[in-house]
């Protein structure tokens, strides 16, 4: 059994997480924002936590004693969000003594078949692009400043399917493809898996 620290946990996918890691009896620590409105989870394998991912003293204190952070968490006004939050998690898992961090990405950050990333397109919409560029901001946090921290940074090849069931199949894939989906609970267990048993260190890990 393992404890993982969850940001984001309120979120589909956060909460997703959280039911994998229950479900192969890991202990949890769910972080949100507002924890009085955070009622997924009642086992008492489970705790419920207010938290800032942007502030590294709030990582440091709730991601002490754990085995691996999985951050789940994403603003839709994002504006600095990302690069706050990922040094807010380079800086406060250092501390915490938590070497492994799994971080929920972007597929418009993929490469499309000609090796341009689809943010960069000159068809991309428009009205996603911020929300696409603050997300590489972050990434690029962490390529840069990561240091020692044992990151993987994951996203669908495509899209969620958002009725999608678990069906303990995934594909990994290396170019973008807006058609493909994969739902929440096998996301999850990417999530979990890369946690648990890191296969990608430092990377951009697609899959569908």
């Amino acid at each position: 059994m393992g404890r993982y620290v969850v940001f984001g946990a309120g979120g589909r996918a956060g909460r997703q997480v959280v039911a994998e890691a229950r479900r192969r009896g890991h202990e949890v620590t769910a972080v949100v924002r507002d924890s009085s409105r955070y009622g997924g989870v009642t086992d008492d394998g489970v705790r419920v936590a207010a938290g800032d991912v942007t502030d590294a003293a709030d990582v440091t204190a709730l991601a002490s004693g754990h085995d691996a952070a999985i951050n789940t968490a994403a603003l839709v006004s994002p504006e600095t969000f990302f690069v706050s939050a990922a040094r807010s998690l380079v800086k406060g898992l250092h501390q915490a003594g938590v070497e492994r961090l799994v971080t929920v990405g972007l597929s418009t950050l993929l490469p499309d078949p000609e090796g341009t990333r689809l943010v960069d397109t000159p068809d991309f919409p428009a009205e996603y692009r911020s929300f696409s560029l603050a997300h590489a901001a972050g990434l690029d946090v962490l390529r840069a400043e990561g240091g020692s921290l044992d990151w993987v940074y994951i996203s669908p090849v495509g899209d969620f399917d958002h009725d999608g069931e678990r069906t303990g199949r995934f594909e990994i894939r290396e170019q973008v493809d807006m058609a493909a989906r994969i739902s929440y609970q096998d996301f999850a267990i990417v999530l979990l898996d890369e946690a648990e048993t890191p296969t990608r260190h430092r990377a951009h890990l697609a899959v569908t």
